[in-house]
This record gives C-alpha cells, sequence and structure tokens, in this order.
C-alpha cells in the first residue's frame, strides 16, 4: 500500500456525481512513450526580429546583440529563455512586459513579432482565444507597406497562424495560410522557410485525407532540399522532411533522407544536431520494427548529445524499447542512470513529461515482470539485481507528486493533468479506488481546461475503469461514452500526428473500444444497447484501419446496411461476433426484424486456440477429419443459435462484420456436422456497417483491367510460378468480359498505373503474387519489376478517380496470402479493400493451386455475366464448383476466397 500521505496533498473531492465530461479538440500529441513531438515545423519555434541588416544566428532565434540595449530586447531574451524551458505561463507574462514597452515605443515591427511569440505561448497553453488574439493583432499590424524586413517578420507570424488554425481543427485556413506563407518565402528568396511552409502544407493536406496531395509536396520539398548546399538549415529541412514521411508511413523514405541530414550535420560537426538526427533515425528503426538498429542509434544519441535532455529523451526511448521486447536484465543499469539524470534537469514541461514517461515505463515493467511471474516461466522471469534498485511503488508515487507541484509552480494545466492522469493510474493498479477516481477527476477538469484531447481521453477511459470496479455502471459507461467520442473527434490527428500511438494503438486506443462494448454488453441488454455496441465495433475497426495507412480513411456517402437487408435485400441477414475476455457475443440483423443477440460462454484464449488451429488445418488437404471438429465448433459459437431462424426468415446470404482472429478465417468453412456453410448460404465480410452505393454491378457492361505475372521476379525466390494464369484470363474473356490484358514483362508498375488512368473498366483483376500483413509497408501486390506496396496501389487507384468517372465495382486478388505467422494479417486485405475504393474486394487468404484458381475464376465470371445473381452468389457457385470437382473437394481449395463490402 502507498503511504496516503502522498494522496493528501491532492485530495479536493468532489461534491457529488463526477464532473460533467465535456469534449474538446487538440491534434497535437505532445505526450507519449516516444518523447517526439509532430508539430507543423517551424525550425525552432521563436520568432526572429531581424534589425537592420544583422543575420539570424540561428532560424527564428533571436538577434540578441542588437537588442540588449533596449528594454524591450531584454524582456524577448528572458522571454525566449523561459519558453525554451517549457515555462510557458512566466514567458507570457514577460512577454506581456515587452508588448507594452513597445507600445511605448511605437516600434509596430518588434510589436507585431512579439505577438506572435506571445501567440505561440498560448498555443503550448492551450488557451486558443488568447492565442487568436494576439496573432490577429500582429497581423494587422504588419498591414504595413511591405518591404524585405517586415515580409519577413510576416511570413514567420504566417507560419505560426497556420500552426495555431491547424490546432483548432481547421486545416483548409491553415493550408490556405501556409501557402500564402510560401509564396513571400518565394518572394524574399528564403528557400527553407519556403521548404518549411511546403511541409506544413503536406501535414494539412494529410489532415484532410489527401494523402496523394501531400506525398506529392513532400517529393517536390525533398528535390528542392537536394539543390541546397550544406548547411543547418538544409540538415534541418532534411530531419523535418525525414519525421513528416515517417509519419504518413513512408519508412524506408524516411530513413534515407534522415540519412542524409546527418551526413550533412556530420559534416558540419554539429553535435547537437547530430543527435537530433541520431534520435529520428533511432525512431525510424523502431517504425521499422529493427529492434538492434534503434537501440544501435539511440546509444549513439546519448553518447553524442551535449545538453542533459535530449540525452535523458534517448535513454527514456532506449528504455521503453526495451521493456516492450522483454530484455529486462537490460534495463536494470539503465534505471538508476536515467533517475539520477533526471534529477539534475531544471523544472520545465519537457523535465516534467520526461519524469512522467520514466515512471511509466517502471509501471510497465512491474507490470510484465508480474505476468512473467505467473507463467512460472524460470527462463524468462525477471529477477532485480540488488546492485541496481528499481523505485518501489511508494518511490513512483512521490516523483509523480513532485512532477505536479513542478507543474503548478509552472502553472501548466496540461502538464499537471497528464502527471495526475499518471499518480491516479498507479493508485488505480494499487487498487486504492477513492484516491485514484478523485485524482482523475482532477486531471480531467484541468486536461479539458487546456484543449488537451489526447490527455483527456486517457482520462476519461481510465475513469470509466475506476467506476466499472466500483460497480458505478452507469456512470463507467458514460465515462467510456466520452473517451470514445474523443477518439473520434481526434480521428485524423491520432494517426496522422502521433508516432506514439503508431507504436501502441494495441495498448492504448484498442482497449478503449472492447471495454467500452465489454461494459455495455454487461449493462441491461436492449435493442439501443446492441446497436451501440456493434457501432463501437465499427468505431474500432476503423480506427484499426486508419492505424494501418496513417490517416483517416475517406469517407463517402454511405447506406446503412441495416437498410439494405430491410428494404433492397431481404434475403440477407448480417452477424456481428464479437470476441469478449469470458465470452462470445453474436448480435444478428435479420430482414425487418430488430436485433437480437446471444452468447457462449468461452475465454478469449480458448477462442483464439481453436481459430489458430482451424486456420492453420485448412491449408492442409489432409487435416480434413481436424478441420470439421473445429468447424463446426466455430459454427456452433456463431450460427447454431440462430439457425431455424435463418430457415424461416428465408435468408439466402449471411454478411459477417468479424472480429479478431475470425477476420483470418474464411466463414465459408464452418461446418454444421453434414454441410459446410457455403452449401447453405453465400457468404459475404464487411468491415463495417455502412455500403459506400450499394447497387448490383452492370452485368452486360463487365469490362475488365487484368494484370498477371506467370514468373515472380528473381528476388522473390518464396513465390512459385503460375503458369495457369494465362488460363485464367482467357477464361474471363471467355466469360464475354471485355479485357485490357497486362502479362508478365508488360505488367509493371508503371504500365499499371498508365491503363488505370486511360482505360475504362469497372472490374480490376491482377492475378499475381500478393501478401496481407498487419503493417501497411508489408501488404503488397507483385509487378514484374517488384512489389507495389499498399500505399502506393491506393495512391495509384486514387489517381483514377481523378482521371476516370465510374468506379471500380469489382477488384479480384486471385494469387494473394496473409503473411505467415501475423493473426492480424487480415488487416491488409480489409485495408486494401476499403482503400481501393473498388465497391467489392474478392481476394484469397492463402496461396493455392493455380489451376483450380482458374477454374475458380472462370465460373465466377460466367455466373456474374450471365447469370441474375449477386457477386455472393457468384462467388457461392464458384466455390461450390470446385467443392464438387474430384480434385478440389478440400476446403484448402475453394474456402480461401472471400467478399468483402458490397454483396449485391
Amino acid at each position: 500500500m502507498f503511504v496516503n500521505q502522498f494522496v493528501k496533498v491532492f485530495r479536493h473531492y468532489f461534491a457529488g456525481k463526477h464532473p460533467k465530461i465535456k469534449l474538446s479538440l487538440l491534434i497535437y500529441f505532445q505526450v507519449g512513450l516516444l518523447l517526439t513531438i509532430n508539430l507543423p515545423v517551424l525550425a525552432g519555434d521563436w520568432q526572429k526580429l531581424k534589425i537592420g541588416n544583422s543575420q539570424p544566428v540561428v532560424a527564428l532565434g533571436l538577434d540578441a546583440p542588437q537588442l540588449a540595449n533596449s528594454q524591450g530586447g531584454l524582456l524577448i531574451e528572458q522571454g525566449k529563455t523561459l519558453y525554451d524551458a517549457g515555462r510557458f505561463a512566466e514567458a507570457v507574462q514577460v512577454l506581456q512586459q515587452a508588448i507594452q514597452a513597445y507600445q511605448q515605443q511605437g516600434d509596430s515591427l518588434k510589436l507585431a513579432a512579439t505577438l506572435s511569440n506571445l501567440c505561440l505561448a498560448y498555443q503550448q497553453m492551450g488557451d486558443w482565444q488568447a492565442a487568436e488574439k494576439a496573432i490577429k493583432t500582429s497581423l494587422e499590424l504588419l498591414q504595413a507597406p511591405k518591404n524585405p524586413k517586415n515580409l519577413q517578420i510576416l511570413a514567420q507570424t504566417l507560419d505560426i497562424q497556420g500552426r495555431l488554425q491547424l490546432a483548432m481543427g481547421k486545416p483548409e485556413a491553415a493550408l490556405e495560410t501556409w501557402q500564402q506563407t510560401a509564396e513571400i518565402y518565394q518572394q524574399i528568396n528564403n528557400p527553407i522557410g519556403e521548404v518549411r511552409s511546403r511541409i506544413n502544407q503536406a501535414q494539412a493536406w494529410r489532415t484532410q485525407g489527401f494523402y496523394r496531395r501531400s506525398v506529392q509536396i513532400l517529393a517536390e520539398v525533398n528535390q528542392k532540399l537536394q539543390s541546397q548546399p550544406d548547411s543547418l538549415e538544409k540538415a534541418v529541412g532534411l530531419r523535418s522532411l525525414g519525421d513528416a514521411l515517417m509519419v504518413v508511413g513512408n519508412l524506408t523514405q524516411s530513413q534515407t533522407i534522415l540519412q542524409q541530414s546527418l551526413t550533412v550535420v556530420q559534416g558540419l560537426q554539429l553535435p547537437t544536431e547530430i543527435a537530433a538526427s541520431l534520435f529520428s533515425l533511432g525512431n525510424n528503426a523502431r517504425a521499422r520494427q529493427q529492434i538492434p538498429e534503434a537501440i544501435n542509434y539511440y546509444q549513439q544519441t546519448v553518447a553524442k548529445s551535449t545538453s542533459p535532455l535530449p540525452k535523458i529523451q534517448a535513454q527514456l526511448n532506449y528504455l521503453s524499447l526495451l521493456i516492450d521486447n522483454q530484455k529486462f536484465v537490460d534495463t536494470q543499469p539503465l534505471i538508476p542512470t536515467i533517475q539520477a539524470q533526471l534529477n539534475q534537469l531544471p523544472v520545465s514541461r519537457a523535465s516534467i513529461y520526461a519524469q512522467i514517461n520514466f515512471v511509466q515505463s517502471l509501471m510497465k515493467l512491474s507490470q510484465q515482470q508480474a505476468a512473467e511471474g505467473r507463467r512460472q516461466d524460470t527462463e524468462n522471469v525477471f529477477f532485480p539485481n540488488p546492485q541496481f534498485p528499481i523505485p518501489n511503488n511508494q518511490q513512483i508515487a512521490q516523483i509523480l507528486a513532485n512532477t505536479i507541484k513542478q507543474a503548478q509552480i509552472l502553472a501548466d494545466k496540461r502538464a499537471e493533468a497528464y502527471a495526475l492522469l499518471s499518480l491516479g493510474n498507479l493508485y488505480e493498479q494499487n487498487q486504492q479506488w477513492r484516491d485514484a477516481q478523485n485524482l482523475t477527476q482532477q486531471g480531467l477538469v484541468l486536461a479539458q481546461g487546456s484543449n488537451a484531447a489526447d490527455i483527456t481521453y486517457k482520462l476519461e477511459w481510465q475513469l470509466g475503469r475506476i467506476l466499472w470496479q466500483q460497480d458505478n455502471i452507469s456512470g463507467a459507461i458514460a465515462a467510456y461514452d466520452a473517451a470514445v467520442a474523443t477518439l473520434n473527434s481526434l480521428r485524423s490527428d491520432l494517426v496522422a500526428v502521433n508516432q506514439d500511438v503508431q507504436f501502441n494503438f494495441r495498448d492504448s486506443v484498442e482497449p478503449v473500444y472492447r471495454q467500452s462494448v465489454e461494459l455495455l454488453l454487461k449493462s441491461e441488454i436492449t435493442e439501443e444497447t446492441l446497436d451501440k455496441a456493434r457501432q463501437r465495433m465499427e468505431a474500432l475497426q476503423l480506427a484499426e484501419l486508419d492505424n494501418f495507412f496513417r490517416e483517416a480513411c475517406l469517407q463517402g456517402q454511405a447506406v446503412p446496411i441495416d437498410t439494405i437487408v430491410d428494404q433492397d435485400n431481404p434475403t440477407t441477414a448480417i452477424l456481428y461476433p464479437i470476441i469478449l475476455p469470458e465470452r462470445l457475443q453474436v448480435i444478428v440483423k435479420l430482414p425487418n426484424k430488430p436485433l437480437q443477440d446471444y452468447s457462449t460462454a468461452v475465454n478469449q484464449q480458448e477462442v483464439d486456440k481453436i481459430l489458430g488451429e482451424l486456420r492453420k488445418n485448412l491449408v492442409n488437404p489432409t487435416a480434413t477429419k481436424a478441420l470439421k471438429t473445429q468447424a463446426q465448433q466455430v459454427y456452433n459459437w456463431l450460427l447454431k443459435p440462430i439457425e431455424s431462424e435463418l430457415i424461416a426468415s428465408g435468408v439466402k446470404t449471411l454478411v459477417f462484420v468479424p472480429d479478431g482472429g475470425l477476420r483470418n478465417l474464411p466463414m465459408a468453412a464452418l461446418y454444421d456436422g453434414k454441410q459446410y456453410l457455403i452449401e447453405k448460404y453465400a457468404i459475404a465480410l464487411s468491415v463495417g456497417l455502412q455500403l459506400l452505393d450499394p447497387k448490383p454491378i452492370e452485368r452486360q457492361q463487365l469490362r475488365a483491367l487484368t494484370a498477371g505475372l506467370t514468373e515472380p521476379p528473381p528476388e522473390f525466390p518464396n513465390f512459385a510460378p503460375l503458369p495457369a494464369i494465362k488460363s485464367e484470363v482467357n477464361l474471363i474473356a471467355s466469360a464475354g468480359v471485355d479485357i485490357t490484358s497486362l502479362l508478365d514483362q508488360q505488367f509493371t508498375r508503371e504500365a499499371l498505373e498508365k491503363e488505370v488512368n486511360t482505360v475504362s473498366f469497372n472490374v480490376l483483376h491482377l492475378a499475381t503474387h500478393g501478401q496481407f500483413s498487419s503493417r501497411a509497408e508489408n501488404t503488397f501486390i507483385l509487378a514484374a519489376d517488384g512489389p507495389i506496396n499498399v500505399i502506393q496501389f491506393d495512391t495509384l487507384l486514387r489517381s483514377r478517380n481523378q482521371n476516370q468517372p465510374g468506379a471500380v465495382e469489382l477488384l479480384v486478388l486471385s494469387a494473394c496470402q496473409t503473411a505467415a505467422g501475423d493473426n492480424r494479417a487480415a488487416l491488409g486485405l480489409a485495408g486494401v479493400a476499403v482503400r481501393a475504393g473498388a465497391r467489392s474486394t474478392v481476394a484469397s487468404l492463402w496461396q493455392i493451386d493455380d489451376e483450380s484458381t482458374a477454374l475458380f475464376v472462370g465460373e465466377f465470371y460466367r455466373e456474374l455475366k450471365t447469370r441474375k445473381v449477386t457477386k455472393a452468389e457468384a462467388l457461392q457457385q464458384a466455390q461450390l464448383k470446385l467443392l464438387r470437382h474430384p480434385n478440389y473437394q478440400a476446403p484448402s481449395f475453394w474456402s480461401a476466397y472471400v467478399l468483402i463490402g458490397n454483396w449485391l
């Protein structure tokens, strides 16, 4: 138990119920294990006052010698020192004094620059109203006749205004502002300033969902930087570009650019900048899951850092990386080293965050150590070395208590909220519920007041967990609802700005949705509750896809699936299986009937085990007996309770919105003891509860663009030749489909892009090897000149949307497979299906005999072209043709194909 004196310091009990939870929007995630802050690119925030012919010593720094003999100049210097130290409230006070001095002097240019700096300080404090007022006044002062001196100040001020607009959720306005800024920098021949503005524009485009435009701008920035002579400004620009590319998922290009930045600063012999580039390279290696490489870069950062804070930040990333990879013994000498250095840091927001992140790593280490001990795996159990003592809970509480006091001294409500979040979590882990609740509620009030939505959702989530433990179900549901709503409001920013969430999505985002659904289904079950639960699972799936692509997936005009089932296709039922810790729950929508549900008491570990074994047996043609046993078990969970009602309702098609490991499983192979499911129903999968423009395909106008590769490139020896692809393409044509074909060496990425943009087609059929993975960079299809990854494929198809009318009705990927050993690999398939813009996607979950594939494909297109059937029914008939073939009766041949999206 903790010593309660630490709680007493912060005990200000709320009267009555917990405070009303408000929603707020703040896109900048400055809290997290990696301590990386991806703000719009400013090479140092501080606005420069350029006087006379003086040149800036540091980009956006202060020209101190020119200002030292004025009162305002001394105050500006003091304000910059406070700002750089993270003491923003004090910086505001000093800047306000400087403003008074410049007002008395009548110096409008210096006054405008100071107001811009004041805006920056207010932004750090989350005070949007005051920040807007300051920047508006600054811009009004800069409307005087333009000359190079005040044009430079104007450009930098507009940079700051764009940053504020983006922070307030106004990306369109920010984009317009930064476009104006770039024009000014170009006018005054400041190429580095222009580069900064262009990188900021790319962020604004990405925030609006225009990924292709964002990547195009970053490519142009790279070209401009390559033409510049080596300088500090070029190195900073390259590093900013590398970090931006890392955020959008272009990890290989990011690595190249960051390495160039390192080479430049090494040539200039700038130790601080060398450390900064090494740190970014470490984060890049971590994102690529190259753990030894990341550790090496972090260690080099520590060795090269000349100031304590960057050194500690690298050590903290190193520590978290060791913990995540369960290298517990290696953490022991590192922990006391970090703690000793933290104690030497001056008080600032950055030092407070560093202490909190240190504590979070210690808490995670303690949790993982306990989990290892419960498993009784003596090889992996962590036995602390007495030579390197690790802080206990009481000492951790003392560290957090000190950070709260420090934040109060700085009047930094955001940092205080973050510290209260962590201290509340510590008491939550110790099951001191009342103290945990009070600390969490105090932090929530502060976070909401500071527009710190990234901290707010975590506090709301924490409050929900604490109330749940105290059996306050209604209060817990309200808190979880608020957390989900805050996450949804952050949707695009969550994935495009904060790299930390990329590394920790499964720890810090996914559980919010899953726990909230579990809580809802433990409350009184009504149709409203069931609808809310399935909508929340859909929100989770969309969040997973956002995280997969590192940007929010575009949404068009969609029609609810329920409407289609009730009105347009009343022979379809929708099933939403949800895997909960202690049971498997299924929500069902039958035509023109209210939602209903049923559940099976089986824990998640057992479900995952059965699904994993079934998935392995499905690809083994000789494992039919074991397969049927497992497939019947899953059938009993998902369909047995509703079997009679499906028959009574005249259902012919089942649409599954699968969860977890069910996404890797073809539902066609489920077995009722006599028949496979595909023998009774047509089957489709859906990512969510809506379909974009749901309507049947125009059968008389099937036009296919086909691309096939019989021999994979030499650098991919693990992929077998596919000689039957020529037969596959011929069978498509013989079914009456008009085709344009690229075969073998004709099928390059460039050739495919050209055909996509010039040929009229509504079906895209790719007969080539491909792989689906839970990571976008490992999800690809093979062309003759190498892999086309899912992001490149997405960009390629989006270019068609701009140049060719009409949607891609159907995307077929006939020779793909999910990545071995990746139990979330179907996420890649869902990602391809959603982002390709195709209304329907047919794909294989594993590699199959290419002769059976040709037979399947020919039958599928023949059904689609000549019979009045839905795409799901055409798929069913093609699968049944294989099942009834003497050579292809095993499910490994026919069940691999799945239909995602519009089944009509």
